[in-house]
């Protein structure tokens, strides 16, 4: 990525004051995390910590690894260049809670480097683990299509680096670019799709223990 004098950012639902230590890192000596860059932003708010820096020019490398991602498949250079500069990067320690469930959402993320867990609670309370996230996958999408609070929560397993495109961006894809903005929703739709079918298939797989456990065995005497 190349480096370039970056402008303040303000993140509306997480408005939190900076830290003393701006320019620190937030992962230990050789973590492969780059030191912060001038124009970075610390946030912080109880545990949890997050560093957010708007994207400057894509790199080669960069624009390779958004290419392979389900999200922006089949897009143009033009079309990727355009989300591109929209992007706004976040990264944030191991433990913090980068969306919960229940919140308002605004925006999606695609995970850069890092592994999250995805987990909702219970009607009795109990955290349920629902998936795991790695570089290339992206989340919080549903918010983007029904405008409805997060429905789970996602908390970064290790050191984590995301994209965050927000639903203003989005809406400014589309004035901007009809054709990327097109590309980008059936991407999405695509990938609940393919969700949808691994829930499907999960709940037949259950539901077969379930009258497994259950049926009677019948001993002839």
């Amino acid at each position: 990525m190349v480096s370039s004098p970056l402008p303040n950012i303000l993140i509306p639902h997480r408005s939190l004051p900076s830290t003393p230590d701006a320019t620190s890192r937030f992962g230990g000596v050789g973590d492969g995390v780059a030191p912060l860059a001038k124009g970075d932003k610390v946030l912080s708010k109880s545990r949890e910590r997050e560093y957010i820096r708007l994207m400057a020019v894509s790199s080669p490398d960069l624009k390779a690894f958004l290419v392979a991602t389900p999200f922006f498949g089949r897009l143009s250079d033009a079309s990727l260049d355009l989300l591109v500069s929209m992007l706004v990067e976040r990264r944030f320690d191991a433990g913090v809670t980068v969306v919960a469930e229940g919140e308002p959402g605004r925006s999606m993320f695609i995970v850069q480097s890092g592994e999250l867990v995805v987990s909702k609670r219970g009607d009795l309370g109990r955290v349920i683990r629902m998936a795991s996230l790695e570089p290339g996958d992206f989340f919080g999408e549903m918010t983007l299509i029904e405008m409805q609070n997060r429905s789970a929560t996602v908390v970064a397993e290790t050191p984590t680096a995301l994209y965050e495109l927000t639903a203003g961006n989005l809406y400014a894809c589309y004035k901007a670019d009809i054709h990327a903005y097109v590309m980008v929703v059936q991407n999405i739709n695509r990938e609940l799709c393919r969700r949808l079918r691994r829930a499907d298939n999960r709940i037949a797989e259950l539901a077969d223990t379930s009258r497994e456990a259950t049926t009677p065995i019948c001993v002839r005497q």
